[in-house]
């Protein structure tokens, strides 16, 4: 199938769906016209990785931070093992999220942002409980943890509810509330969960919404796969939905460099904007796929081939993430 299979009929949905969709070589702004060059990110530029996980190691997990029962880890994710990545790889600074191993026991990811405020930063797990005691679980990781996003996992809401539903509002006004961005996982499909954050954006317009995975859409292979990446890029209409270019092994059909998702990213460019884009590893899965420093060095080599700017790169590098996390990542890595 031809690299630019999707091309043609995207860029006529986005110019019909998006008068103002820009071209590869533009950024969004909205102080800007079209022709005008892409905006600097903010100095001073870190590369910033927007997701990644860490859990306790079975030591750990033995004397103090258990795992949830039956969700032990696959695979090796103490935060050791991501210091020596992330310096290996020259990463800044991290976004943890809460793994599905701990569910909603924090405390191992706590202790990590306390140990290392410079270095990271927090995304709880948002807890659908139907007696709303998720709501003001959130509240205290926000403001008394200093946890700085939130997870959707529609997976764990209550057998046949919809992230949409009582429960899900109040978690999602909440965090709006909070000021803190909250991360979707629609690792089944977005054609799943589309209507879902329509209505919450819809209704919330001041809470901002971090798409994990590119929605977990892959280059398609049918019409019916188009359609669902069409969604994603029509959500592109709601000015608070942001994308993360994350986890490049789950998207992509080929092994590493990913060269498939070449188009994927060119659309997701066209009509967000480089800043409203941003690179994930979602450590440690990647270390057995590919490397962590190899996952990270794919992002640059697709950049290279679709001809970004490198204000561009910069933006999903780490300058979108300093943005919307509101955060410096000020110490050098070896300091923490």
């Amino acid at each position: 199938m031809s690299s630019h299979f999707l091309c043609k009929p995207l860029i006529s949905f986005a110019k019909r769906n998006f008068p103002g969709t820009r071209t590869m070589a533009s950024n969004f702004s909205n102080n800007s016209s079209l022709n005008s060059p892409p905006s600097p990110p903010p100095p001073p530029m870190k590369t910033i990785d927007s997701h990644l996980h860490v859990w306790a190691s079975p030591q750990e997990a033995a004397d103090k931070f258990p795992y949830h029962p039956g969700l032990e880890p696959p695979i090796p994710g103490d935060v050791d093992l991501l210091f020596k990545c992330m310096e290996e790889a020259g990463v800044d600074g991290a976004v943890i999220v809460q793994p599905i191993n701990h569910m909603f026991d924090h405390s191992l990811v706590t202790s990590v942002l306390k140990r290392y405020p410079s270095k990271f930063i927090g995304c709880c797990l948002a807890n659908p409980a139907e007696d709303g005691s998720g709501v003001e679980q959130i509240e205290h990781l926000v403001l008394k943890d200093g946890y700085r996003a939130v997870r959707f996992n529609p997976y764990i809401w209550p057998s046949n509810q919809k992230m949409s539903n009582e429960i899900g509002k109040a978690l999602f006004s909440k965090a709006g509330e909070l000021g803190v961005p909250v991360k979707i996982m629609c690792m089944k499909g977005l054609s799943l969960h589309i209507s879902d954050i329509e209505e919450l954006c819809t209704t919330f317009p001041s809470t901002v919404v971090l798409l994990d995975h590119m929605a977990f859409c892959k280059p398609p292979l049918n019409d019916e796969e188009r359609k669902t990446f069409s969604m994603l890029l029509k959500l592109s209409s709601f000015p608070q939905v942001y994308v993360k270019f994350s986890a490049l092994f789950r998207l992509s059909r080929k092994p590493f460099p990913y060269n498939d998702v070449e188009d994927l990213l060119t659309h997701v460019i066209s009509t967000y904007g480089a800043n409203r884009v941003m690179w994930g590893s979602d450590f440690p899965y990647v270390v057995p796929e590919c490397g962590y420093k190899e996952g990270k060095e794919a992002v640059s080599m697709i950049a290279s081939r679709i001809s970004l700017s490198s204000s561009e790169l910069d933006w999903i590098l780490g300058g979108t993430a300093a943005q919307v996390f509101r955060h410096s990542w000020n110490a050098p890595l070896e300091e923490a």
